[in-house]
C-alpha cells in the first residue's frame, strides 16, 4: 500500500518532539511557553502535540506572574474536556500542578441552563481561578452576562478554534470579537487544523494581526516521534457503489478507522446501518455483538480470526461501545471502527493506523481531523495511512462535473496536505556573495534555500504572511474553483502563477499594495515548488557532485535556482498526473472540453491581476496587443481578459452618458 500512495512522507523518528526539557514541556510547549507573556496567542499544532497541556504551563503562569485572576477553557464538546483534568506537573519539573474544582468543570455534567449560572457564579466568585466548559457554555454565557467587562483579568482558552468564525451570524466569534475591543482579557487560540481557506475565516483580518502565533509543523512532530517512520495519502477510485470496492481498499491487519459517507452525500445508499452490515460482510462473518461492551466480534474470512469491530454508527447500545473505547489499554482491545460522523475531533485511540475514509470530506479541517486520529505514536506502527475512497466520473452520466469537482477537491486537499507534512523551508534571496546551499531538501541544515532573483519583503506586513500564513494561503489556492479546473485542464504554469495564484492571494489581503501581492506571490509558488521537488545528485569526470531539484517536468540545477525558472513550473503538475492516471480518457476529454468552454469568464479580481499585466504585454510587444488566436494560452487569455476590460469600460460609459 505504502509503494502506491500519492503522497508518501518519510520520517527519522528522532524522538525530539516526544522528549521533554527540565520543566516538563515537550518542544511544542516549551515553544508556547516561551510566548506566555503574549496578550493574544495563536497556537497552531497537530493532533497529540500536546496542546492541551501547552495552555496549562501558561495559564498557571499567567495566574501567577501576569495579573490574571480568572482562566476560561472552551472545548467544543463536553468529552474534550477530560483532556483538561487534574494533571501531574510538578514531578516533571514545573512549579504547580493543574487542579479543576470540580464544580467548575462544566464538561462532567449539567443541563445547559444549570452550566451557564454555574459559569455566572465563577465569574462572581473571586475565589473561583479555572472553569471548563463548552464552546455552547460560553456563547450563551456571555449573551446572559451582557457586559465585556465582566471578562476583564481574564485569560480564555478556546481549544479546537477553528469551531470559531468571524461570520455575522456567529455568537462565539462575536463574542470573542467583543471581548477583544472592550475588554482587558488575555486569549489563547489552539487548533490542529486552522485553514483561513475554509468557508469563513476564524478571525477578520485586522484581529488575527493582533495574536502572536506559534506555529508547530506537521513534520515537526512526526519527524520527532519514536516509532512512526511514514506516512501515505491515496485515492482508490470506484464505480457503482462503494461496497463493492470495498474488500480491495481494507486491510485488516490494520488497527483500522472507517468514515462512510453522510446520508445525504452521493456515495450513500441511503441506509447507513445496511452499509455497518455490508462492510462487517466484507471483513468476515458476523459473530455476536458483546452484551456488556456492544463491541462485535467477526471472525476473519482469511484465518478465522476473531475481529473486535466498533460499530459508532448505531444509536442503540452506543454508550456501551463508546465506554469500552474510553476504558481501552491495549492494541489488542480493538481492530476497526466505523464511524460516521464520530471517532474524528478529540478523539484518541493511538494504536490506530489506517484510516479509511468513503466520499471527499468538504473540509480541509475535516481532513486534518481524521488524518490526526493515525498519526500518533504508537509501538504498533511504522507507518500510517490515509485512503480516500472515490466515485469514479462516469461520461456517460449527467452529473459527470460533479463527480469531477469531487475528485479535484480531493486530490488538491492531498497536495496540501503534502505541503503542510513536508518540512519547512526558509526562503531567501541569493545575493552574488552567497554560495548556494545543498541537502537533501535543496538546502543546508536549517533548511534555508536561496533562490536567485526572489524579491526581499518589503514590509513588515509582508514578512508576517511569508513567516506565518503561507499554509492558509495555499488551502486557499488549492479549494479556488478556477485553480482547481486550471490543473484538470492542464493550464500554463504562466496562467497558475501570474494570474490564479496572485487573484486568490488578493481575495485572501485585499489591502496589499501591488508590490506586496508580488513579493507574497513569489515566495507561495516558490515554496509550493520547492516543497515537491525531489532531490537528484550526480558526478561530474572530474569528480565534482552537482545537486538537481526535479520540479513538475523541469531538472534544475540547486545553484541556479532562479525565480524565474520556478515561474515555468507548474506546481500541480502532479495533481494533473494523478487524475490521469485514474481517469478513462474519454471522461478526462469531456471534463477539459467543459472546463475550456469556460475560460473567457473572469471575476472582476482576476482582471484587476490581469490589466497591469496586459499593459506591459502591449509595451513589450512595441504596442501589439495579444491575439486571442495565439499558441501561448497566457496571451490568449489577455486577449479575452482585454476583450472584457474595453466591453465593461462602454458599458459603464453608455451608463453615465444614459
Amino acid at each position: 500500500m505504502e509503494d502506491k500512495n500519492v503522497v508518501s512522507v518519510a520520517y527519522h523518528h528522532t524522538g525530539k518532539s516526544t522528549n521533554t526539557n527540565n520543566l516538563g514541556m515537550r518542544a511544542m510547549q516549551a515553544r508556547v511557553y516561551e510566548k506566555r507573556n503574549s496578550k493574544y496567542l495563536l497556537v497552531k499544532a497537530p493532533p497529540a502535540s500536546g496542546k492541551s497541556r501547552a495552555l496549562m504551563f501558561v495559564a498557571l503562569d499567567k495566574l501567577a506572574n501576569q495579573g490574571i485572576k480568572k482562566v476560561i477553557v472552551a472545548v467544543p464538546e463536553r468529552s474534550i474536556g477530560r483532556s483538561f483534568k487534574n494533571t501531574d506537573l510538578t514531578t516533571y519539573g514545573f512549579y504547580e500542578d493543574w487542579v479543576i474544582d470540580p464544580y467548575c468543570d462544566l464538561t462532567s455534567g449539567g443541563s445547559t441552563g444549570s452550566n451557564v449560572k454555574r459559569f455566572v457564579e465563577f465569574l462572581d466568585n473571586p475565589e473561583a481561578k479555572v472553569l471548563i466548559c463548552t464552546h455552547a457554555t460560553l456563547r450563551f454565557a456571555y449573551e446572559e452576562v451582557a457586559d465585556d467587562v465582566k471578562f476583564n483579568d481574564t485569560m480564555i482558552a478556546i481549544d479546537e478554534f477553528h469551531h470559531v468564525s468571524a461570520a455575522d451570524n456567529s455568537v462565539l466569534g462575536t463574542a470573542l470579537k467583543n471581548i477583544m475591543h472592550n475588554s482587558t482579557a488575555h486569549i489563547l487560540a489552539m487548533t490542529g487544523s486552522y485553514f483561513r481557506g475554509d468557508s469563513q475565516p476564524i478571525l477578520t483580518t485586522e484581529d488575527e494581526r493582533q495574536f502572536d502565533k506559534i506555529n508547530y509543523s506537521y513534520y515537526e512532530q512526526l519527524d520527532g516521534y519514536k516509532y512512526l517512520k511514514s506516512f501515505g495519502i491515496d485515492y482508490k477510485f470506484y464505480q457503482g457503489t462503494y461496497l463493492d470496492a470495498l474488500e480491495k481498499a481494507l486491510d485488516t491487519d490494520k488497527k483500522t478507522i472507517i468514515h462512510i459517507p453522510s446520508v445525504n452525500s452521493a456515495e450513500s445508499t441511503k441506509d447507513k446501518y445496511e452499509e455497518v452490515g455490508h462492510i462487517e460482510d466484507a471483513i468476515g462473518d458476523f459473530q455476536e455483538k458483546d452484551p456488556n461492551t456492544g463491541i462485535d466480534y467477526v471472525k476473519r474470512k482469511s484465518d478465522g480470526k476473531i475481529l473486535k469491530v466498533a460499530d459508532l454508527v448505531t444509536e442503540e447500545g452506543r454508550d456501551k461501545v463508546q465506554a469500552y473505547l474510553r476504558d481501552m489499554s491495549s492494541a489488542d482491545d480493538l481492530d476497526i471502527i466505523i464511524a460516521l460522523g464520530m471517532a474524528k475531533e478529540g478523539f484518541d485511540w493511538p494504536w490506530a493506523e489506517y484510516a479509511l475514509t468513503i466520499g471527499y470530506r468538504g473540509s480541509l479541517t475535516e481532513i486534518v481531523q481524521i488524518i490526526g486520529r493515525v498519526t500518533r505514536d504508537s509501538s504498533n506502527k511504522t507507518h500510517a495511512q490515509f485512503t480516500n475512497l472515490i466515485a469514479q466520473p462516469d461520461a456517460k452520466n449527467d452529473d459527470v462535473m460533479v463527480a469531477v469537482n469531487t475528485i479535484l477537491k480531493a486530490i488538491t486537499a492531498s497536495l496540501l496536505m503534502e505541503q503542510v507534512l513536508a518540512p519547512e523551508l526558509k526562503l531567501k534571496p541569493k545575493k552574488d556573495t552567497d554560495a548556494n546551499l545543498s541537502g537533501s531538501n535543496g538546502g543546508n541544515e536549517t533548511g534555508i534555500i536561496r533562490v536567485i532573483g526572489l524579491k526581499e519583503p518589503s514590509t513588515q506586513r509582508t514578512k508576517d504572511i511569508i513567516e506565518n500564513d503561507l499554509p492558509d494561503l495555499k488551502a486557499a489556492i488549492l479549494q479556488d474553483t478556477k485553480v482547481q479546473e486550471a490543473i484538470a485542464s492542464k493550464a500554463d504554469a504562466d496562467v497558475i502563477n501570474k494570474v490564479l495564484i496572485p487573484k486568490v492571494i488578493m481575495e485572501q489581503n485585499p489591502d496589499l499594495s501591488d508590490q506586496e501581492l508580488e513579493e507574497i506571490r513569489q515566495y507561495t509558488i516558490a515554496d509550493l515548488a520547492l516543497k515537491q521537488a525531489t532531490a537528484e545528485s550526480t558526478t561530474s569526470s572530474s569528480g565534482d557532485d552537482k545537486k538537481f531539484l526535479r520540479m513538475a517536468d523541469k531538472f534544475i540545477n540547486v545553484d541556479d535556482l532562479d525565480i524565474n525558472l520556478i515561474e515555468q513550473v507548474n506546481p500541480f503538475q502532479r495533481a494533473y498526473e494523478v487524475m490521469s492516471s485514474n481517469i478513462d480518457s474519454k471522461t478526462l476529454r469531456l471534463i477539459q472540453q467543459t472546463i475550456d468552454a469556460k475560460k473567457a469568464d473572469f471575476t472582476e479580481k482576476e482582471l484587476a491581476v490581469l490589466y497591469p499585466q496586459i499593459k506591459k504585454f502591449i509595451v513589450d510587444h512595441n504596442g501589439e496587443y495579444p491575439s486571442k488566436d495565439s499558441n501561448d494560452e497566457l496571451e490568449v487569455k489577455y486577449a479575452y481578459a482585454l476583450a472584457k476590460i474595453l466591453n465593461l469600460r462602454a458599458r459603464k460609459k453608455a451608463e453615465q452618458n444614459g
